[in-house]
């Protein structure tokens, strides 16, 4: 079996999960997740503990095991604790701002960049370079967090742009330094 897949989940006290028509739901003090499950695998409840189960030994089936489980363990941190992301964004006159469910952002083009932000996602500026990403979906924060860091993403020579807190962004030496400075 699948060393991740086989281990027994515990169900928290204030999260209920129900399985219906091959979709398992989450539902938590933050909210509630749905997920559609894969024919080849399933799922049992008993007395506050989840089992992940698989209908074949092949090497598809036992991967599927342990993303289902780890899909699970997601879902369900998500709607008791939530998840967040962090962005920075480095450049003299770059900045962010929320307005209604847009986020604007001055990054040194000739015009504005404004991102929808979708349902369920909290962005929040405490600072005008800081971005907080909150949500109970962690797949969902990940990619709003790539597609915000898309916009700019870090150059390697004066690092500007957006970056993950904690990115680190390998610079690069200039042309003119690299080869002595002249002829």
């Amino acid at each position: 079996m699948s060393r991740i897949g086989k281990k027994i989940v515990t169900i928290p006290k204030d999260v209920k999960i129900e399985v219906k028509d091959g979709v398992v739901f989450v539902q938590g003090p933050k909210g509630k997740l749905q997920r559609k499950l894969n024919d080849r695998i399933s799922i049992e409840i008993n007395d506050g503990q989840l089992l992940v189960k698989r209908v074949s030994d092949t090497k598809v089936d036992k991967s599927m095991h342990g993303l289902f489980r780890a899909l699970i363990i997601n879902m369900i941190k998500g709607v008791t604790e939530g998840y967040l992301k962090e962005l920075e964004i480095i450049g003299v006159g770059f900045k962010a701002a929320v307005a209604g469910n847009k986020l604007n952002m001055a990054l040194g083009f000739s015009h504005p960049v404004n991102i929808t932000i979708p349902e369920g996602i909290k962005i929040e500026t405490p600072k005008p370079t800081q971005l907080v990403i909150r949500g109970i979906d962690k797949e969902l924060i990940g990619k709003v967090a790539t597609e915000i860091r898309l916009v700019y993403p870090p150059e390697p020579y004066k690092g500007k742009g957006i970056r993950f807190v904690g990115e680190h962004v390998k610079k690069k030496i200039g042309k003119a330094q690299a080869t002595g400075g002249g002829k």
